[in-house]
């Protein structure tokens, strides 16, 4: 396929908010392409080269594409910049730069997706001298071959700031309407923007595919599973260890009684620990790999839980869920789960670092054993498998501590004593509960001491003036509604102009790598900074989209452990309103 075919859907999926019209230009672009082209196109239109937990990077700054344009189009630097200054779009000063620029190559060749995508995944390979100057001619041979269109998306998805609107759901109905249109007996009206489908064929094959997505966290993988044999293909596809998938989130129970009337009676009780969400699996070859909630392999950064779950867990393969929590190596006592989230991103240093910061895993669920998939299993049968295999050491490698109960009073006191112990309060788990990557479908739910806190994202920010210029100082973070973000205040108190991760300092420097657009003081970031934000009061709000706005708020901690598909929904927001309001 043609590279500009794509650009010009991208451009099509740009101008249109509305879900179902995404799902059908996606899906007619899916049913046009070849095997070899679907695989990148679905890692293309979501802004990625390689399946998310692929840690994999380009490494290419907005300053080198600037010095790239610069030299694929003679225009200078500063005239670059300044064009970037008005825009706030590199994407867009390569379109205006490609199209007013006469200096083309004689040898130039219409793109595919290909070409692009082999273009851009070599960058991921270079390292040692000479690296920076070979990035630029890989991206510069594209950039001399492009239509403007094509270099305003060749540009957006080397930096990283491709956002066509297409979330998980999008794509997975988009790959059934592409696929099975026929057998869902698919009817979608242009006009309108509706469909009629055979509402029992539909539900199957959306569930199948969603199933062999929780499978493989990959989307590519599934389209490719279905050309091979359609439907057959992706109902054997199982888990694979070192493969992560997406862990299954918990909603929020106001009280003990209210965890009673979602996961039922009785139902078991556990800590909930305030520490660092681990995805653990070994492999038949005896390889261990640990990732975090957001799919990153953070397996060098933790050798000590790798020694443990090598020594302690006895089982050829597994997948397991779990929480390293921080303690103090003189007093042995629980710590908070700051003081141990820098050890997320270090690279250098990290036996120090596991010295002077070590954690305990706690492990709390499992997926899969011994060639099986247990997701299927009642929470019961997976703990008892537990128990089974796992040896118990404290401050090593220990099982959740649990209380199955239907007593009100006795779960009570099982809450107080984790908080006693510093732990973040409990979780009440459905004993038959099965296991739902991604979802909160109450099979679970988390109980917490009241707290009038959210985890939200940063999408904007704001340079400071007077002896602060130099710093982003004031951040809009933001709330999720089904695949939209939307805004629900400023904040910037809780920050110190030194110290730690809490500055402004670092802030700026870590939000300069995610800056978008940037217009005057203002700057649009890609949205993957999470922080925890406390606030005293929500108040009605015309001013930020999501409708609400929260009164003085503060920052409480960052959360690198975090993504977008964590943070608090516009419904918790609403809920927590009507609650103030009692």
């Amino acid at each position: 396929m043609e590279y500009i075919d794509l650009v010009e859907v991208f451009e099509k999926l740009e101008k249109t908010s509305k879900r179902l019209e995404k799902t059908y230009i996606l899906s007619e672009l899916l049913k046009k392409a070849t095997k070899e082209d679907i695989e990148y196109i679905i890692y293309l239109v979501q802004g990625r080269i390689f399946p998310q937990w692929d840690q994999r990077e380009i490494g290419m700054s907005s300053k080198l594409i600037v010095k790239l344009l610069s030299s694929v189009t003679g225009s200078s630097n500063e005239d670059i910049e300044r064009l970037w200054s008005k825009e706030g779009d590199l994407g867009n000063v390569a379109f205006i730069l490609i199209q007013k620029n006469k200096q083309r190559t004689l040898s130039s060749y219409k793109l595919t997706v290909k070409k692009v995508i082999e273009n851009l995944r070599k960058l991921t390979e270079l390292e040692g001298i000479g690296t920076v100057n070979k990035k630029i001619q890989l991206v510069a041979e594209l950039l001399t071959s492009a239509k403007p269109l094509e270099a305003k998306f060749i540009v957006k998805n080397v930096l990283g700031t491709l956002r066509v609107g297409i979330a998980g759901g999008i794509l997975r109905d988009a790959i059934v309407w592409a696929f099975f249109d026929k057998e869902i007996e698919l009817n979608y009206d242009k006009e309108q923007k509706t469909f009629d489908v055979n509402r029992e064929k539909y539900n199957y094959y959306v569930d199948s595919v969603q199933r062999a997505y929780d499978m493989t966290n990959d989307f590519s993988k599934v389209a490719l599973l279905i050309g091979k044999n359609g439907i057959k293909n992706l109902e054997k596809e199982k888990l694979s260890p070192g493969n992560p998938i997406n862990v299954m989130l918990y909603q929020k129970a106001e009280d003990i009684e209210d965890a009673f009337k979602i996961v039922g009676k009785p139902c078991a009780f556990e800590f909930k620990y305030d520490g660092i969400r681990l995805q653990i699996g070994k492999d038949s070859n005896g390889k261990i790999t640990v990732f975090t909630r957001r799919l990153e392999d953070v397996t060098k950064q933790f050798p000590e839980v790798v020694l443990y779950v090598d020594k302690y867990v006895n089982s050829k393969t597994f997948i397991l869920d779990s929480e390293a929590v921080g303690y103090n190596p003189k007093t042995k006592k629980y710590l908070p789960f700051q003081s141990i989230s820098q050890r997320i991103k270090r690279k250098y240093d990290i036996k120090s670092m596991s010295e002077k910061f070590p954690v305990e895993l706690n492990i709390f669920d499992i997926m899969y054993y011994n060639e099986e998939v247990l997701l299927n299993k009642p929470f019961k049968e997976r703990r008892k498998i537990l128990e089974k295999i796992t040896k118990q050491e404290k401050l090593k490698l220990v099982l959740a501590k649990q209380l199955i109960t239907s007593d009100k009073k006795e779960a009570e006191k099982f809450f107080k004593e984790s908080l006693a112990q510093g732990e973040e309060g409990v979780m009440a788990k459905n004993l038959d509960g099965i296991y739902r990557p991604g979802s909160r479908v109450g099979y679970g739910v988390k109980i917490k001491p009241t707290a009038d806190t959210f985890d939200l994202v940063i999408v904007k920010a704001e340079w400071g003036e007077g002896k602060r210029s130099k710093w982003l100082t004031s951040y809009t973070v933001a709330c999720k509604h089904n695949d939209n973000l939307l805004e629900v205040g400023k904040v910037s108190t809780g920050l110190k102009e030194k110290g730690d991760e809490l500055t402004f300092d670092y802030m700026t420097k870590t939000l300069k790598e995610l800056i978008k657009e940037e217009k005057g003081r203002n700057v649009v970031v890609k949205p993957e900074i999470v922080m925890e934000v406390g606030y005293s009061e929500i108040q009605k709000s015309p001013t930020y989209s999501s409708g609400y706005a929260l009164r003085f708020p503060r920052v409480i901690q960052l959360r690198p452990d975090r993504s977008i598909k964590d943070i608090y929904t516009l419904d918790d927001i609403k809920i927590a309103y009507k609650k103030q309001k009692k």
